[in-house]
């Protein structure tokens, strides 16, 4: 195992797989949401059917599953020690499932009362996890840009989450803010400054570790994550000073960012010494190559203003961002994860190595890769429903059945560590 990893450090098993286990389910939501509304659903971004299917990824899928690897991975990792982690996620994980379900609410049925319900949970629930994560970043003695990536997104997450906030009091309320500008900027922050600024710190560890590759090169890792947020903060600022004549000048070098952590790791993978390939390694491909797609997409519309008139153009770069990259990469992510943290607390009960079961049982290979077949096969109609209108129940249910899957997978290695966990313990007592 990785030499730098704090395995005294790791809170209970309980604490990631709480989120974890909850994730799928929003994927599930969203894939009936989908069938169940149409070609409808897709026929602009502001449809309340598209911004509901956009926040249960964002804030169900991603959020939970994100979550859940910040309080695994801060203390082994950066080690940084999280105050009480089991206290904040039994705080934290419902407070943002029950924000996420009356935001999604609000969007469909239109009601005030719900999306102003769902602030205050958002701000406590994120505002919780946020404090909790950041003083843990900020006091750990380490180093290194892996730390560096997670702080800025964490600072990332915060505003993305206060940008909502405000975008939703001004649908329930009436206030008189530029929504579509508001819109943008929560959005770009979301996708940049939260998603993939922390899923690049992650990768700066896990894909060596992992998928047996090189390191990045450290001036990449030293100059990927400054570099994105100096162009967030930029995008930002058109935005705030009401000129957006430099909106291509900030946005393709953004969009070139993007390509290049997506080419980097690619890259890595292409010349590892292991040429073998599990699921997780393919979900992280499939990730990389819908970020190349989103890049591509988004500066063709750039150059070609003429396509991006066209408002299923933003559609394309939704499915793209959300279940391309974001979904690929996490699930890619909790399936190394899980199996991995089931070794590691097997082995912290004190029993002989040769009474752990190594990673490769808590999860049965053919299980993951039947799995990937279909998200693969649910993201490609996804992103042919944005333009054939007739596919998009397919898709939905599709994207439903991929979603409850990886949730069955989820529980199987769950059920594994249980499994496990119960034999050692009752080896123990007969001696």
């Amino acid at each position: 195992m990785h030499p730098s990893l704090s395995f005294d450090q790791a809170p209970p098993i309980s604490v990631p797989y709480r989120f974890f286990l909850a994730a799928p389910w929003f994927g599930v939501m969203a894939g009936i949401l989908l069938a169940w509304s149409g070609p409808d659903a897709f026929a602009s971004r502001w449809t309340p059917e598209a911004l509901a299917l956009t926040h249960l990824i964002a804030l169900g899928f991603m959020l939970q599953a994100m979550s859940g690897a910040l309080f695994q991975f801060i203390p082994v990792a950066v080690g940084g020690n999280v105050w009480r982690p089991r206290l904040v996620a039994n705080a934290v994980q419902p407070l943002l499932v029950l924000a996420t379900l009356f935001l999604v609410a609000g969007f469909l049925v239109g009601r005030p009362g719900l999306l102003s319900a769902a602030v205050p949970l958002f701000l406590l629930a994120v505002g919780g996890l946020v404090i909790a994560v950041a003083i843990a970043l900020w006091r750990t003695p380490a180093t290194g840009m892996t730390l560096w990536a997670m702080r800025m997104a964490i600072g990332g997450l915060a505003v993305t989450v206060l940008l909502g906030s405000l975008l939703a009091e001004s649908l329930a309320r009436g206030l008189p803010v530029p929504i579509i500008e508001l819109t943008n900027i929560h959005l770009a922050w979301g996708l940049g400054g939260w998603a993939l600024m922390l899923l690049a710190g992650v990768s700066y560890h896990v894909v060596p570790m992992f998928q047996l590759t090189r390191p990045y090169p450290p001036w990449f890792t030293r100059g990927f994550g400054p570099l994105l947020l100096f162009l967030l903060l930029a995008w930002s600022g058109q935005y705030f000073l009401g000129d957006l004549r430099w909106s291509a000048a900030i946005g393709l070098p953004l969009l070139v960012v993007f390509s290049a952590y997506a080419g980097m790791t690619l890259w890595l993978q292409y010349t590892r010494r292991r040429k073998i390939h599990d699921a997780t390694s393919l979900y992280f491909r499939v990730a990389m190559i819908s970020l190349l797609a989103f890049a591509s997409s988004g500066a063709a519309f750039f150059l070609y203003p003429a396509i991006a008139v066209d408002p299923r153009s933003v559609v394309w770069l939704g499915v793209l961002a959300f279940a391309g990259v974001l979904v690929s990469a996490v699930t890619g992510m909790m399936y190394k994860i899980m199996p991995f943290l089931n070794w590691l607390h097997l082995q912290r009960l004190g029993a002989p190595m040769s009474a752990v079961p190594n990673m490769k049982k808590m999860l049965a290979a053919e299980a993951m890769t039947g799995q990937l077949r279909l998200h693969v096969l649910a993201l490609l109609l996804l992103l042919a429903a944005v333009w054939l209108p007739a596919l998009t129940r397919l898709a939905g249910v599709a994207f439903a059945a991929s979603s409850a899957w990886l949730a069955w997978n989820l529980i199987s290695t769950m059920r594994r560590y249980q499994t496990f966990r119960d034999q050692i313990r009752a080896v123990a007592l007969h001696r």
